[in-house]
């Protein structure tokens, strides 16, 4: 198992960077509970649960949170438990009555990991959103885009899963860390809007020196420069250079074979004219074409594969940088332990699937399960 084997987490179902989290640390060997809604809760986008990639790994419980003796069981699985990842606008899990005070009072050693996008205060804290508005106010996005295109979101990766899941996993990994040498536990306030600034960390050093401007698609690594974009070839498809350093800049001209004396790679003066020049070198061969001419070398070259392409790519297959369960082809964990390999502990579960076996291992009786089944307290989905 990996390195987190013996660590319990309790997850308290949500959508987008908590249950991104959650896998992760299931991937990493630890016994991620998802505590699930009976019912669907309607947000998010709607797929079955078994092709609901972020939620492998974990065995489910479905409990009613408005019924106390549903929050009585959650405060059960917590007295046991290392950490606990919830995903709600501030203050709702205090309303349900699992707010950190009272689990932490359950459980002094406990790490209570609170995802948001706004953070458990301020004037927005309580106010709805989603990836593209947290990454907008971090002034990620303005920075995104061509320069004639406007913003454009980068899918849901900079606040969702960089700025907000992968936010919360490492805050929760190094709280156990700290719980493990002090005996006392904490809350985590990972913020989406705070994260998504994080990760921009270094272009806002940039603009502080003044080598970034805020006008997108004049900049070394927004598409403005000729020697860090993508060039479309001759079949349609796409190529990706980042020839930055002055030797692999060399090497961009040498085996794209343009024609002229390699001028400072960092005169924007030059970029406009440059650009159109490779735009048109670069359509007179085809993808693979210039995969033989380039890759390999220390252009710093890609093709721009498709994710139906990705798997099949030599390399991500020598690495097994995918995998597939039950028909869906979709990343391994990551990243790599030496001594504890991590690993995909199971498929994504169904709404409920172990909710008889969570309860046996908390000890009721069986008499008890299966009132509290009847009751509707617990179920599983059908």
């Amino acid at each position: 198992m990996g390195p987190l084997e013996g660590f319990t987490v309790i997850e308290i179902a949500g959508i987008g960077p908590g249950p991104f989290a959650a896998m992760m640390l299931a991937d990493m060997g630890a016994n991620v509970i998802r505590v699930d809604r009976l019912t669907q809760s309607g947000l998010g986008i709607t797929r079955s649960s078994r092709q609901n990639v972020l939620n492998r790994g974990r065995r489910s419980i479905a409990v009613d949170l408005k019924a106390p003796e549903g929050v009585a069981l959650v405060l059960r699985l917590v007295e046991k438990a290392d950490a606990l990842l919830e995903g709600f606008r501030p203050g709702v899990t205090e309303r349900l009555g699992i707010g950190p005070d009272v689990c932490l009072d359950r459980n002094p050693k406990l790490v209570y990991g609170r995802m948001t996008g706004w953070g458990q205060t301020g004037s927005l804290a309580k106010v709805a959103g989603h990836d593209i508005n947290y990454i907008a106010l971090s002034g990620a996005l303005h920075a995104i885009g061509g320069a004639d295109t406007g913003p454009i979101a980068p899918l849901n990766l900079v606040g969702d899963f960089g700025g907000g899941g992968m936010l919360l996993a490492s805050g929760v990994l190094a709280a156990l860390l700290q719980a493990s040498r002090s005996g006392k536990g904490q809350i985590i306030d990972a913020a989406m809007v705070e994260g998504a600034a994080l990760l921009m960390s270094s272009i806002y050093g940039l603009h502080g020196s003044g080598q970034w401007s805020d006008e997108r698609g004049h900049n070394i690594l927004d598409g403005g420069a000729h020697n860090y974009r993508t060039y479309e070839t001759s079949d349609n498809k796409w190529i990706a250079v980042g020839s930055l350093e002055d030797k692999f800049h060399k090497l961009l001209f040498e085996l794209s074979g343009l024609d002229e004396e390699i001028p400072a790679q960092r005169a924007p003066e030059d970029w406009p004219r440059l650009i159109e020049k490779l735009t048109a070198i670069f359509k007179t061969k085809t993808r693979d074409q210039w995969c033989e001419i380039m890759e390999g070398t220390d252009i710093c070259f890609a093709p721009v594969l498709s994710m139906a392409e990705a798997p099949n790519h030599p390399h991500n297959s020598e690495r097994g940088a995918f995998i597939e369960i039950e028909g869906i082809i979709q990343p391994a964990p990551a990243p790599r332990f030496s001594a504890t390999p991590t690993s995909v502990q199971r498929p994504p579960s169904n709404i409920g699937e172990h909710t008889e076996e969570i309860l046996s291992e908390l000890g009721l009786p069986e008499t008890e399960v299966k009132a509290l089944l009847s009751s509707g307290i617990v179920g599983q989905e059908d």
